[in-house]
């Protein structure tokens, strides 16, 4: 390149100067100090930063840059000699920080928080220009944080297909106390040995300024890595400004405050960064200051830049390169074709390996002139000049749009998100444009297993190539019909999969939202209603003989179904969503089956039963036990048709230690275990509190045998063939909160109260104590006072055990319980009943119990009242704000010791407003001052507020930049006016931005106040609720 024909060249004249050791030429600039602004010179020098660095979401590694020519400058002033102090003082009033929220999985994005970096580049249409993986093609809510802290909401108006830059727009108006700037792009200035200053918001600060020195105009684009945004096609600059997370889309600044690139990405292992040219965003830029979309062509084809040695070896003749060497002095090398991606324009006409020598008469050495041709001629066909291999060739090929191939539309249904493929996915993983991609799976499509990055080939038998095709065939589904589905990951694009998908219409909406760039939203389409066909007909099957030696097992076969349960949401301390398990039909008339708790841990879910390996239906939860391991589910018995299903028997006798049994099971493999063994011992089953907080098992006694026994479940029977106990896992956590299970014995005996119950009253209603209880052996109760008389009795009353139950923990201080039992109480006697071990305690129908406890030495006569708890738990959950809200269960209490009277967060969604500042974790104690009790009281208080924000519309306020001179006059801003009280809170100020105020009281008491930024668009306010009618007993509507 010739160096007199570049604005910032450096003529050399001190052998010893530092760096490049000369002057430069001095660049008049637009930028000139204010007054009165206030230094940020100390902030400007920064040592680069080795950790891991990149842009805000991925990594970065390396890219390339073309600079045009301009004409000389004079020299007038050592460019060493000038201060970066002016240029600074007047940039950083038009750089803003970016805090953004992806709301929905979509692309190459996945939902979730993020901050970066923006500036103005048009103050007067309030345009902000950033990186396209900041603006990304999902949708987005953002809103930018000026200099001065004054907040303002950004909507995305423009994100580039390819290259790294996007621009968001903002209502100038809205600003209230301070000028704005704008910042001049200058790609033109861009130049090996150019000192710049990367300015923006570093590693979540607010404001940092590093220091670099351009190095490269030519490097290749950053490659993030397969299935993530990459940028192609373009050039890169690099410095060693060693910038981070947090800076993408920050200016690189000249000494004269001009843009001379945009901050895109970081090198991982060194202080590199890299930096979009500025060249495509002028031209972008131009049409969205007109109001016009941004034409952008493709041939679907990836070109990279070669220098001549390697271009030679794919068959340049010398006399080309001599030519092009003449027409083009200062080039390296030329383009070559890449990829060619299949089915695409340039499918069978290009090939990789191919030298681009020209287009449409004009000779492209390098990607700004190639796509300045093409992105002016699209949908219209264009003639390459290519070297493939010695033969100099011309291709013709018709231009696609580019916007075409990136989608402005997604399906939500069943919580997940599909689109149709983009052509960033397509040519990370080398397939066609076409299908429909998986982007978030969510509750339905994760029962099929497909997973995020699948493409849905078919959905029942009819295919679906493109995203109208997938509506149309999902529309033809009743709710809770289970269908085939064929789907391939594009990881292994090579292997389809056929997968049972459970439709979902219950949970979840079913919706088409479509971009909106007007608006910088997106539009929701509600799809219509299932079509009231019954998911289920009625089936029979049989069951498979079994060798004469599992003669008893094969008798036991009709009893077992197997159990499937699936989480719309996690709540109650769930932190997976898919569970699976076996159950025994105990009873026909009714329809009753039993499981454990590991299988079905909440009320909140899809339950499918499994009779015979052939037939599924649906089950509905009849009660879950508060503290033994069990759950009552029924069924309907019409759908099994004539399937000869038995009930258990159930054995009336006791097992003890040392006693045979037999074990008849389910393997991990669905095969049928049989297996003789002895009872080992009985014991108390001890579970951790765990985190979150989850139901656990607690009062009562397991049953161990001599073997390791690997199977899903089973039972324990004697030689007729009569259960005894339940074969059932249990779930807890180490001392380092990790999950952990083991299987143990229930006796049958501690379920056969709940499954009379039903029989015969059609429901189950348990009344207990609302405590924790463990043994104590009798040498520790005669140390804390315990008389002989009662060892005594203990003695003569024929117990095997003779130790005495102590209160462990109250598991909801706000109990009535809890007002008469402490920790550490001993229980001698409940019903004038010695109590020896945890089935003493089982159940009881009283209002309260009598009992005579030991408390600190001393006997006690105490009535307790009982806790009636029912057979649901949770049954009501509202969704606010991408906040999962619930009344706090049990497994919350027991871990409080003062109980927050609100409403407790369970949850909370990914790029949700809620997930900024709420922790799940922590009750909701006031909205807005307003105190809650319950999610009745939450709901009104929030409803209130989100009125009042959208009556809002014209506040009175006049901001200090659009008064008058006499208006400014007229006002005192004396401290005895700005101390004075304003008790006023119905006025028409805005300067809320939209949030609302929450208080919020954790576990442990820590008292937060936060503001949650309303989001009433793409968060609205819902609640799932019980409903018989409802195939799972749930209905989801507005709250």
């Amino acid at each position: 390149m010739n160096e007199s024909q570049h604005p910032l060249s450096i003529t050399p004249i001190l052998p010893s100067s530092p760096a490049l050791g000369g002057v430069a030429d001095e660049v008049h600039s637009s930028l000139r100090a204010h007054r009165d602004s206030v230094s940020m010179a100390t902030l400007c020098e920064q040592t680069p930063d080795k950790a891991l660095r990149a842009r805000s979401k991925s990594l970065a590694v390396g890219s390339l840059v073309w600079p045009p020519h301009s004409s000389p400058m004079p020299i007038d002033v050592p460019y060493r000699a000038r201060s970066w102090e002016p240029t600074l003082e007047k940039a950083i009033k038009a750089i803003v920080s970016i805090k953004a929220s992806h709301v929905r999985s979509f692309d190459t994005e996945v939902s979730g928080a993020f901050t970066a970096t923006g500036f103005i580049v048009d103050a007067q249409q309030g345009l902000v220009l950033t990186n396209r993986h900041v603006v990304s093609p999902a949708p987005i809510v953002a809103q930018a944080v000026l200099t001065n802290y004054e907040e303002v909401d950004l909507k995305p108006i423009y994100r580039d297909p390819v290259h790294d830059f996007g621009v968001m727009q903002f209502d100038p108006a809205k600003i209230k106390f301070m000028d704005l700037e704008e910042i001049e792009l200058s790609p033109e200035r861009a130049k090996v040995g150019l000192d710049i200053r990367v300015v923006g918001n570093d590693a979540g600060e607010k404001l940092s300024i590093l220091a670099g020195t351009l190095a490269r105009l030519d490097r290749r684009a950053p490659e993030y890595g397969i299935g993530e945004y990459n940028d192609f096609n373009t050039f890169y600059l690099q410095a060693a400004s060693g910038t981070s997370g947090g800076s993408s889309g920050s200016p690189v600044l000249d000494i004269d405050g001009h843009a001379v690139a945009l901050n895109a990405g970081g090198a991982s292992k060194a202080s590199s960064s890299y930096y979009l040219p500025l060249d495509r965003v002028k031209r972008a830029l131009a049409y969205l200051r007109r109001g016009e979309p941004v034409p952008r062509g493709t041939l679907q084809t990836e070109f990279e830049y070669l220098p001549y040695n390697e271009v030679r070896r794919l068959g340049l003749k010398a006399h080309m390169e001599e030519k092009v060497r003449h027409q083009f002095p200062e080039e390296t090398g030329l383009l070559v074709v890449r990829s060619v991606l299949p089915k695409g324009p340039a499918d069978g006409r290009l090939v990789p390996g191919d030298i681009v020598i020209g287009c449409n008469g004009h000779m492209v050495p390098h990607f700004i002139g190639l796509f300045s041709i093409l992105d002016d001629a699209v949908d219209q066909k264009v003639t390459l000049t290519i070297s493939r291999g010695k033969k100099v060739m011309e291709v013709t090929v018709t231009l696609q749009d580019l916007h075409s191939i990136t989608p402005n539309r997604f399906v939500e249904i069943g919580g997940g998100i599909v689109h149709e493929l983009s052509y960033q996915l397509a040519k990370s993983y080398s397939q066609p444009v076409e299908g429909v991609y998986v982007a978030a799976s969510g509750h339905m499509l994760a029962s099929a297993s497909a997973w995020r990055k699948s493409i849905i080939l078919s959905v029942n038998t009819l295919p679906t190539p493109d995203l109208d095709s997938f509506i149309r065939a999902m529309q033809t589904l009743p709710d809770g019909a289970r269908v085939p589905v064929r789907f391939y990951s594009l990881q292994k694009a090579y292997k389809d999969k056929i997968m049972i998908m459970h439709v979902d219409r219950h949970w979840h909406k079913f919706r088409v939202a479509t971009r909106n760039d007007l608006t910088g939203l997106w539009d929701f389409n509600d799809m219509p209603p299932p079509p009231n066909d019954l998911s289920y007909t009625p089936s029979s099957a049989t069951f498979a003989p079994l060798d004469s030696s599992l003669a008893i097992a094969e008798k036991l076969m009709p009893s077992f179904v197997a159990i499937d349960f699936y989480l719309p949401y996690l709540v109650d301390g769930m932190k997976a969503t898919q569970f699976y398990g076996t159950g025994y039909v105990v009873s026909t008339s009714p329809p009753l089956i039993v499981c454990d708790r590991d299988t079905i841990p909440i009320g909140l879910g899809d339950i499918f039963i499994t009779f015979a390996n052939s037939i599924i239906i649906p089950g509905k939860i009849v009660f879950l036990h508060p503290f033994y391991n069990y759950v009552l589910i029924s069924y309907n018995p019409q759908l099994i048709g004539d399937t000869p299903v038995r009930p258990l028997e159930l054995s009336e006798t006791e097992l003890n230690q040392g006693d045979d049994v037999q074990f008849v099971g389910v393997g991990n493999d669905f095969s049928v275990v049989l297996k003789k063994t002895t009872v080992s011992a009985i014991s108390n089953v001890g579970t951790r509190e765990c985190s979150p907080p989850r139901w656990r098992a607690m009062n009562v006694e397991g049953i161990k045998v001599d073997d390791s026994i690997n199977s899903q479940g089973g039972l324990l029977i004697d030689a007729h063939g009569k259960t005894q106990a339940l074969w059932v896992s249990y779930s807890s956590q180490t001392e380092k909160g990790k999950d952990t299970s083991f299987m143990s014995g229930l006796s049958i005996q501690l379920v056969k109260p709940a499954i009379d119950a039903y029989i015969e009253r059609g429901q189950v209603v348990f009344k207990g104590l609302g405590v924790e209880l463990w043994t104590m052996r009798m040498a520790a109760a005669r140390t804390l006072g315990l008389r002989d008389a009662w060892v005594k009795k203990i003695e003569k009353s024929g117990s095997t055990r003779h130790t005495l139950l102590y209160v462990l923990n109250i598991l909801d201080e706000s109990s009535a319980c809890s007002k008469v039992l402490s920790v550490g109480d001993v229980i001698l006697s409940i019903n004038e009943q010695l109590v020896t071990r945890m089935p003493n305690i089982m159940q009881m129908d009283q209002e309260t119990v009598p009992m005579v406890i030991l408390r600190d030495g001393k006997e006690l006569d105490v009535n307790v009242p009982l806790s009636e708890l029912g057979g649901q738990e949770t049954t009501r959950v509202v969704g606010w704000q991408g906040a999962l809200i619930q009344k706090p269960y049990k497994s919350v209490l027991e871990q409080v010791r003062n109980v927050p009277q609100g409403v407790y967060v369970s949850c909370t969604l990914y790029g949700s407003p809620a997930s900024h500042v709420l922790r799940p974790g922590v009750w909701i104690v006031e909205v807005q001052g307003q105190p809650v009790q319950d999610l009745d009281s939450f709901l009104t208080a929030v409803h209130k507020h989100e009125t009042e924000m959208c009556r809002r519309r014209r506040p009175s306020y006049i901001p200090p930049v659009r008064r008058s001179a006499e208006q400014q006059a007229r006002l005192n801003f004396s401290e005895e006016e700005a101390l004075k009280t304003d008790e006023a809170e119905d006025d028409d100020d805005t300067n809320d931005e939209g949030y609302i105020r929450i208080k919020t009281v954790s576990r442990d008491e820590t008292v937060r106040v936060v503001a949650v930024k309303l989001d009433l668009h793409y968060w609205d306010t819902w609640q799932l609720v019980p409903n018989d009618t409802s195939i799972c007993g749930w209905i989801c509507k507005e709250a």
